[in-house]
């Protein structure tokens, strides 16, 4: 009696032990992922990686430095157009030479130009698949292997190589549901340093003659239509919501543009609705379109072009396009102003040549 009693125990402390097991392993990738961005965010570092889409390859270079709480990065194109991207704090720079333009614009100061992973919470895991698949040498060094996979046809997954020293992405990998790569970022080499000069934030081009672009002014908070209405979506895919209502000018545009932002809390979409457009209501479909990694989709609704564009599927930013609604504005609570930048991650400003 007392033998199948401790085997009783044995077999009841192994359980015990492979559930914990089982937790801390679900929970170690979303860490590394954790790590990952921390490391993005904070670590001073300088490094060239390829950037594949579509079948294109680029070679870029990214400086990314923090001191005294000011965070400043130059992202720079080796080859093909040879735009450069300057941000210190929440001001970027873009210095477009193949079309003789500088843009100067407005971005959230805690938004990396090599974009930061966003955190895993229980929210976002719903609706993805998360696992470490394997911890292998890549590129001279050890790394933990992380997939981050949608659980349906609304999102994009990832694949992440994440080195075991430093916790920089060495290697990233975005795919559509079928884990096929639509776009891929490798590091050829990355270094951490301790230090690194202002003058490695400074344009290597010259500007003269280029035209000047400025759209730096701040969004403008909750806002709302002549007729106390409000633009919002009557129906989203499975977990998202949304995160930010504002207006803000662009260029081309001649009056303020309703910007509206829905999240998963992994991927975003970017609604634009255009106050002032010479359109029939009922029109249908005035484009559909691919924009690097993104997609993007215009309709029309009572007079107003609304475009949706977002990393996502085309059915995900047709089917908010194609939900967005003006309602009164009485029945909805602002969500916060403080914008992110369009969807394309480190690319949202397409270094590529067009």
């Amino acid at each position: 009696m007392r033998s199948r009693i401790r085997s009783s125990e044995r077999i009841g402390w192994l359980a015990l032990a492979l559930a914990i097991a089982g937790v801390a392993s679900a929970e170690e990738p979303a860490r590394w992922l954790e790590r990952m961005n921390h490391a993005l965010t904070t670590l001073n570092y300088d490094g060239t990686f390829a950037h594949w889409e579509g079948g294109k390859v680029e070679m870029l270079r990214i400086i990314h430095r923090v001191a005294d709480g000011t965070v400043s990065e130059r992202l720079v194109s080796l080859d093909g157009s040879g735009r450069e991207f300057i941000r210190t704090g929440a001001s970027l720079t873009c210095y477009l030479p193949d079309k003789h333009v500088v843009l100067v614009e407005r971005t959230p100061a805690k938004v990396s130009l090599l974009s930061g992973f966003p955190a895993i919470d229980e929210q976002t895991a719903r609706f993805y698949d998360i696992k470490e698949v394997a911890h292998m040498r890549f590129n001279r060094r050890g790394t933990h292997v992380i997939t981050v996979m949608p659980r349906d046809q609304y999102r994009y997954g990832y694949r992440l190589w994440i080195d075991d020293s430093t916790a920089m992405p060495l290697k990233t990998q975005l795919c559509d549901a079928n884990g096929n790569v639509i776009e891929q970022v490798v590091f050829a080499n990355l270094k951490v340093r301790s230090h690194i000069p202002d003058s490695a934030f400074r344009a290597s081009i010259s500007t003269t003659g280029f035209q000047w672009l400025r759209n730096d002014s701040p969004p403008l908070k909750d806002p709302v239509t002549a007729g106390g209405t409000v633009w919002n979506a009557a129906q989203l895919p499975p977990g998202f919501h949304m995160t930010v209502r504002a207006a803000q000018t662009m260029p081309g545009s001649p009056g303020p543009v309703d910007h509206l932002v829905f999240s998963d809390g992994l991927a975003s979409v970017s609604v634009f609705v255009e106050t002032h457009v010479e359109a029939t209501s009922g029109q249908a479909v005035v484009e559909s379109a691919r924009v690097g990694s993104s997609y993007a989709f215009s309709t029309v609704v009572d007079g107003h072009k609304v475009t949706a564009v977002g990393e996502v599927p085309p059915e995900t930013v047709r089917f908010i396009a194609d939900s967005v609604k003006a309602e009164k504005a009485s029945d909805f609570a602002p969500p916060p102003a403080d914008l992110p930048p369009l969807p394309g991650g480190p690319f949202a400003h397409s270094p590529r040549p067009h």
